[in-house]
């Protein structure tokens, strides 16, 4: 279990489809060499969208998730960490931080400024932790945990999670030396990672922050059961930045 703990919590789509008129497609190093690639999507408004997505899946399977708030003007930009998509590498804790470091440069060198690092699931723990390292406008995390490692106690509770799991991402640990305004977004049917890990984040982090919590949402589905309301809330953070 302890050597072969990263395939037990990365599940990297490789094969991403060609991105949708109007979505670039871009490629950029993080400071390792490893070359990632993302999608970006300009929007007229001011603030960029920064999107860390989950442990499964990659950048494409999250356009449709990020286009209402792209119609509302929002720039988004989806990046895929090493391993995932495309990009080279295999992800770790670390690694995956170094590539959160990597969007915000890219992004700033080519003069955006203005960006909110949204998190979803294990990348919760990319978002705050790139918030330390490179802040932002804004922080929401989605389906996130205090740490991954009560996740990994609740999956393997035969197991002494606590001394073998390297990847930890222990996000309640870093989100109180964030700056920014913090949006937390929970479903309360999520089996995942249970509400209260995602609300023990919420408390950790220094105001201002606002608690969103989707009633009858999963893990996978709380834009499409929080509906038009939804993407109002998060609308609403985004416009008071």
């Amino acid at each position: 279990m302890y050597l072969l703990q990263r395939r037990l919590q990365y599940f990297p789509g490789r094969h991403v489809p060609p991105p949708p008129e109007g979505v670039e497609d871009v490629t950029f190093e993080a400071s390792d060499g490893v070359r990632l690639r993302a999608f970006y999507w300009p929007g007229p408004r001011d603030v960029t969208l920064v999107l860390f997505h989950g442990n499964a899946g990659h950048r494409g399977d999250r356009l449709d998730w990020m286009r209402p708030l792209h119609v509302l003007g929002w720039g988004v930009f989806l990046v895929d960490y090493r391993g995932f998509g495309g990009s080279t590498g295999s992800p770790t804790e670390q690694g995956l931080y170094l590539d959160g470091e990597a969007a915000a440069d890219y992004l700033r060198g080519r003069g955006l400024t203005k960006l909110v690092y949204f998190g979803e699931s294990l990348g919760c723990g990319v978002a705050v932790e790139t918030a330390v390292r490179r802040p932002s406008a804004g922080l929401i995390c989605q389906a996130g945990a205090a740490s991954l490692v009560a996740v990994g106690k609740r999956a393997y509770p035969w197991l002494p999670v606590g001394l073998l799991m390297r990847d930890r991402y222990d996000a309640a640990a870093r989100v109180p030396e964030t700056r920014c305004p913090v949006l937390c977004i929970h479903g309360t049917d999520d089996a995942t990672i249970p509400i209260e890990m995602g609300r023990a984040l919420f408390d950790a982090a220094r105001e201002p922050k606002a608690w969103l919590e989707i009633e009858g949402a999963g893990h996978c589905d709380i834009s499409e059961v929080g509906g038009a309301a939804y993407y109002e809330r998060v609308h609403a953070f985004l416009e008071k930045l």
